[in-house]
């Protein structure tokens, strides 16, 4: 398997990919380990993640060059992912004990009480556009539950996911509780044939659907977590117009647009439509574009070459159907896979641009009068990740994020993720829920105990 730069289109290195057999051994090895594994206390599970993350800290500038390197994404941008994600691990110190504690739910003739075993052995299919950050979302806290991990990295992150390894069983982690899968599709499906206990999945809706069709019939825990077609929706009693618009294009433009909450269509009331399109469209231009291991860059290449072509479509599909591009639009002259960063005025819901997942640096801005109509718009999507609201008011902005069905909402802000509160999608954007007490106990199967005296 080739492992290409998409900046310069240049071979980094090849790797050899799993077979059928490998993935058998790996996982008979991990199926090993975990008994041994889960027979630890919490807090030496827990320590060696601790350990982890110091190590992490150590080789930062290191970690944020190969991230770089094998996805295009600016090296200022791989430092924020690297040095960001370990606020998963303060998370688990926090509330890892508390939460995989047993519980003693009533007391008296019989005292009833409730033990989070771990699930077993899982299977961790991961994404490559934000591989620390998604990664660390299911198998740290697998391993502090007491799972071992097989952990199958993007085709276009797998120099992180062997990165992961490799300081993992330097910080103690035992080789037969966490493993690598190397290789494309191929090898994932190698893992939905084998016998596991839980999928964890981050990535296409389509990919989704066949990972879950394929496990069906095993009954394991299965976590999708999905795209989505994140609406953000400005109001006109926006204090500050300009700061709004600020907001907005950092949330549709980092990482290339290629994040799972990132903004991917925008609405804006009609009063202040066409000043809010003037700071905007003045944000994205002064972006940076370049040389993605520059600090000064801010737009790279997107990840896969194949992307490009998608969005290339979007935009033809929109311009045909009468929208009109403000700034972009095209490629830049040269290697990798680039793509100027685009803004698109006078859409509507005719248009691939405003309905399917762009995943790339591209929004679509739409006009509308009213909130009613707003919320329309925000809901005709079959996707149910992240809605944004602008506005002065908490209230009013409130009405509309409480009838969006939606995993996360957000007043003031966008495209974040936080720890404390449940990841999680609906409809199309995914099962299940990483992060909060919520991801902790997702790596866990409840027993109950009913002790008579």
């Amino acid at each position: 398997m080739q492992i290409i730069n998409p900046a310069t289109e240049e071979i980094i290195t090849e790797l050899p990919e799993d077979s059928q057999e490998s993935i058998q051994e790996k996982l008979a090895s991990l199926r090993k380990g975990q008994k041994e594994w889960a027979k630890k206390p919490v807090e030496e599970r827990l320590e060696v993640i601790i350990q982890f993350g110091e190590l992490v800290k150590a080789n930062k500038e290191e970690l944020a060059f190969v991230l770089t390197s094998e996805t295009g994404k600016p090296i200022a941008q791989s430092r924020n992912e690297v040095n960001g994600s370990l606020n998963r691990i303060e998370h688990l110190k926090t509330n890892a004990l508390k939460w995989l504690a047993t519980e003693t739910v009533a007391t008296g003739d019989v005292t009833e009480s409730i033990a989070y075993e771990p699930l077993g052995v899982i299977a961790n299919i991961s994404a490559w556009n934000f591989p620390y950050n998604v990664g660390y979302n299911v198998f740290l806290y697998a391993i502090v539950a007491g799972n071992a991990v097989l952990y199958k990295p993007s085709e276009f992150a797998t120099l992180t996911g062997m990165n992961f390894k490799e300081l993992l069983h330097q910080a103690g982690v035992p080789e037969n509780v966490f493993d690598v899968a190397i290789g494309t599709g191929q090898v994932g499906q190698y893992l939905l044939d084998a016998d596991l206990d839980g999928y964890f999945f981050t990535g296409s809706y389509k990919t989704g659907v066949h990972i879950a069709k394929s496990v069906a019939h095993k009954l394991v825990p299965v976590q999708l977590e999905l795209g989505g077609k994140d609406p953000l929706y400005v109001m006109d009693d926006i204090a500050d117009i300009k700061q709004a618009a600020i907001n907005a294009a950092e949330g549709a433009f980092y990482n290339n647009g290629q994040s799972c909450c990132a903004v991917e269509r925008i609405y804006v009331q009609d009063k202040i439509y066409d000043e809010f399109v003037k700071h905007f469209v003045e944000e994205v231009k002064s972006y940076p574009m370049g040389d993605p291991t520059e600090d000064a860059t801010f737009t790279g290449p997107l990840t896969r070459a194949q992307q490009v072509e998608v969005i290339l479509e979007q935009l033809n599909d929109s311009i045909q159907k009468g929208a009109k591009i403000l700034l972009g639009g095209d490629q830049p002259e040269g290697p990798g896979y680039y793509l100027n960063p685009t803004v698109v005025v006078d859409t509507n819901h005719e248009m691939e641009l405003m309905k399917e997942e762009s995943f790339g640096p591209v929004i679509g801005i739409q006009k509308v009068n009213t909130d009613a109509e707003a919320l329309e718009l925000m809901q005709d999507t079959p996707y149910g990740l992240t809605a944004a609201i602008y506005s002065t008011d908490e209230a009013r902005a409130k009405a509309l994020l409480d009838e969006m069905n939606v995993g996360t909402v957000y007043w003031n802000c966008c495209d974040r993720v936080s720890p404390n509160t449940p990841w999680s999608g609906r409809k199309n954007s995914g099962l299940g829920s990483t992060l909060s007490s919520q991801g902790i106990r997702a790596f866990t199967q409840p027993k109950s105990y009913q002790m008579r005296g």
